[in-house]
């Protein structure tokens, strides 16, 4: 089990097929939970720094269907710059403001899921402590490889980017 803390305050380990990241925010859970519940919210902050989000669909419930689109809007990320990157989640389990599951995959802008790019169980869990909330994220792979392949693209810091907007948002919203 490895342990990485170099990305802000972004800790992570592989368990196996699962990557887990936690991190904590300077912010209530039930704030926290909305903004992955509420979709102008979400579209807010999701994404890496320079990144901007629209959603396509947004129906959070059990069943329902998240298809969004990320597009670089950052010049100075080069070659990255009007690049899009589409993905599709379907929500499992909905247990406010404790628990989000869905299964995330990579898609296009029609919904079609990529066949190139692996699947991934995804639960959050929103631990309250008081001011502040710890967030767990449980990527479950269907193997150790493709866990590998999406780590070797840099998940992880992509995700600590990503919540530094989630930081950045939450600010405004105390």
């Amino acid at each position: 089990m490895s342990v990485n803390k170099s990305a802000a305050s972004v800790v992570s380990r592989v368990e196996g097929k699962e990557l887990i990241i936690e991190r904590m925010f300077h912010a209530p859970r039930e704030l926290v939970f909305r903004a992955y519940a509420e979709p102008d919210l979400l579209a807010a902050w999701w994404g890496p720094k320079g990144w901007r989000t629209a959603n396509k669909r947004f129906e959070f419930e059990p069943g329902g269907v998240w298809h969004y689109c990320m597009r670089c809007e950052d010049k100075e990320q080069g070659d990255f710059y009007g690049m899009e990157s589409w993905g599709i989640a379907t929500y499992k389990e909905i247990s406010v403001p404790e628990k989000i599951v869905y299964v995330d995959a990579f898609s296009d802008e029609t919904g079609a899921v990529s066949e190139q790019m692996p699947e991934m169980v995804i639960t959050m869990l929103f631990e309250d402590h008081g001011d502040l909330t710890k967030l767990i994220a449980v990527s479950e792979f269907a193997t150790e490889e493709e866990l590998k392949k999406v780590a070797e693209m840099g998940v992880v810091e992509g995700m600590s980017s990503q919540f530094e907007c989630l930081d950045e948002l939450l600010a405004t919203l105390k």
